[in-house]
């Protein structure tokens, strides 16, 4: 999509500080994060939202969740705890029409959420 912004992020159009990239996926700090660690998972493909998703998804959300799973290892915050969050559309809190999860750690995160 041309007028995305995690799009123009995969093709190196807008700078990201990239914390992981892979042939499926790109993992990036978050420019207004909510925690001391706050990173974007997003799939390289361009899926709107989560309500886009389809069965030959499930492997691409998997890796997505996994991938989170492995950058809280790697970068030492797995066993203290973390926090992935996906949103979809204007109530669920989406605000790029790209699917991303939202990974969260270094600090107590507060529930509910908001």
């Amino acid at each position: 999509m041309q007028d995305c912004l995690f799009c123009k992020i995969i093709n190196r159009e807008i700078p990201a500080k990239i914390a992981y990239e892979d042939e499926e996926l790109l993992a990036f700090h978050d420019i207004d994060p909510q925690a001391p660690t706050h990173l974007l998972i997003i799939p390289k493909r361009h899926i709107t939202t989560l309500n886009d998703l389809n069965e030959e998804d499930a492997a691409l959300v998997g890796r997505l969740q996994i991938t989170a799973a492995r950058l809280a290892k790697e970068m030492g915050f797995a066993e203290d705890g973390y926090r992935v969050v996906m949103n979809c559309n204007e109530h669920g809190g989406q605000t790029v029409w790209h699917i991303h999860m939202h990974l969260l750690a270094g600090r107590a995160l507060t529930w509910p959420p908001g």
